[in-house]
């Protein structure tokens, strides 16, 4: 059982390790106040927090932090420190939360359920995304033209509409493109590679959409159907009304 300690100011009982931080805030002389509520707190970064302020910035890319802790997390993907690494693959990761996440790529586990379809999700922002098409919302806007997007990513593609930035380069043919996931398609064009296997008879696609119309041959599936009148039928119309 964990060692209980008790508090000499307050009639309060804490563990060992819970008792450090109440110690703090009664023999600390120098409490940093909230100009907004009367709250006292006994570390300065405590105090960032509650005001949002984000003293401690990047100097690579200027993106701001609270707490110093999270700058020296974030400066591993700049500097490509990667302290943790998954057993099973070895793949390295800057964050231990980011390895927790990816162990569940071979785990199959997906503790994030969705409420409304019970769809599962091996991580919280993949959930979050997932909620937001039920609830339409779209929160980022986009500055230009003002179309609002579900997703950061989207939204940060689309601009690059506006910018007609293309950061994405084929090194075979120098084509460029402006999402990741054009650039990939692209190369499965050079290496042949088709990716997009059917599940029924095996036949390998390059495009996930040439695969989709594939498997209407299995179905049997013509969603198109209805717009297309045989030409006899059309014949006939025109002598019945001639």
């Amino acid at each position: 059982m964990q060692e209980q300690h008790a508090c000499d100011l307050y009639s309060e009982v804490f563990s060992q390790k819970q008792m450090k931080a109440p110690l703090l805030t009664h023999t600390n002389p120098t409490l940093f106040s909230c100009v907004v509520r009367n709250n006292a707190f006994a570390l300065k970064e405590q105090s960032n927090m509650h005001l949002k302020e984000k003293p401690f910035a990047c100097d690579i890319c200027s993106k701001a932090f609270s707490v110093k802790s999270n700058l020296k997390r974030h400066l591993r993907m700049h500097e490509e420190e990667k302290p943790f690494a998954c057993d099973m693959c070895n793949k390295g990761f800057s964050e231990k939360s980011h390895l927790k996440a990816h162990l569940r790529t071979h785990t199959r586990e997906k503790p994030f359920v969705c409420g409304v379809c019970n769809k599962g999700f091996s991580e919280m922002s993949g959930l979050k995304k997932h909620l937001r098409m039920h609830t339409k919302e779209k929160p980022f806007v986009c500055d230009i033209c003002s179309r609002k997007f579900s997703r950061q990513e989207v939204l940060k593609i689309h601009l690059r509409t506006h910018t007609k930035e293309k950061p994405f380069a084929c090194d075979i043919c120098s084509k460029a493109f402006s999402d990741k996931s054009s650039f990939r398609r692209h190369l499965c064009t050079h290496t042949k590679e088709k990716q997009f296997t059917c599940d029924v008879c095996n036949k390998g696609f390059s495009e996930k959409s040439d695969l989709k119309i594939h498997l209407r041959t299995h179905t049997r599936e013509k969603p198109f159907a209805h717009y297309f009148v045989p030409v006899y039928v059309l014949l006939v119309q025109l002598v019945f009304y001639v």
